[in-house]
């Protein structure tokens, strides 16, 4: 059995020696569509930008002004008939994301609260990752939304896609995230959201497909490795690679454009019970205010 690095804190470690003992070991060989980069033990946040462009010889791109967390909607390998079908107000916001600011509100289910209590207690405040409000809101919340790329210092071609967003009241950080598509072992090309922890990460694998009023609906929905859904994933002592897959946790991203007006619902179910509620209202930076 492995053992989770001893150099860290306490509550990293029970939380990795869980991931070991329920989780699977697995081969980087066989999952490279799992993987990705993993959080340093001090300073996941905005040190985990620094540290993966030294650590993977890349560098921070200042140049460029279209940034989106897909290069080209193409990359999601939808139908014909999908793309077609498919807001372009949708297609603009993914290619397009710098562009773009946000406003949130936060719906918990009571029963849930506490969890969400022990998370920014325990973990959140501490790694700067994974900040999400807890009191429900009714008025909304600007997020500041960056799109950072990370690019080969000889091709300027893009290695990594961040997304870091932040409360624009307070400056600390909601999610930083690495964003990359992948193909799972069944052939489907989803989108893989990968937040940085200690020694690991929390990972997200959504399907996309398009609904029939052209909004893009990504989930998280699976039964075993190799399907989509939520991932924790860490490196032990040994240098070894553990996974758990949580089944009974989903994502359920919906992305929409009313009267060009985009919105996004996300909601968080565990146990076929929802757990919260992100709304988000979507605007081009040029048509605030």
């Amino acid at each position: 059995m492995g053992i989770a690095s001893k150099k860290q804190s306490v509550q990293d470690w029970i939380t990795q020696q869980w991931v070991i003992l329920f989780g699977k070991r697995i081969d980087k060989t066989n999952q490279k569509w799992l993987l990705g980069p993993f959080g340093e033990l001090h300073g996941i946040g905005l040190k985990f930008i620094q540290q993966l462009a030294a650590k993977e010889n890349l560098t921070i791109d200042n140049q460029t002004k279209r940034k989106g967390l897909l290069q080209s909607i193409d990359q999601l390998n939808l139908s014909e008939k999908e793309v077609e079908t498919l807001s372009q107000d949708v297609i603009d916001f993914y290619e397009n994301t710098a562009n773009y600011e946000l406003q949130l509100n936060v719906k918990w289910n009571p029963f849930f609260k506490v969890f969400g209590v022990l998370l920014r207690v325990i973990f959140s405040k501490r790694i700067e990752q994974l900040n999400i409000p807890i009191q429900s809101k009714e008025s909304s919340e600007a997020l500041t939304s960056e799109i950072i790329y990370l690019v080969d210092p000889t091709t300027n071609e893009v290695k990594r896609t961040i997304w870091l967003r932040t409360f624009q009241t307070t400056g600390q950080v909601v999610y930083s995230g690495v964003y990359e598509t992948c193909t799972i072992p069944s052939g489907r090309t989803c989108i893989k959201a990968i937040f940085p922890l200690p020694n690991g990460s929390a990972t997200v694998i959504l399907s996309p497909k398009v609904g029939n009023n052209g909004e893009l609906i990504l989930e998280s929905e699976g039964n075993q490795i190799g399907d989509s859904g939520f991932y924790f994933l860490l490196k032990d002592s040994k240098g070894h690679l553990w996974t758990k897959y949580l089944k009974s946790f989903t994502d359920t991203l919906v992305v929409r454009s009313e009267n060009e007006r985009i919105s996004a619902t996300q909601t968080l179910t565990l146990w076929n019970l929802r757990v919260l509620q992100f709304e988000y209202t979507i605007k081009k930076r040029d048509t605030i205010g």
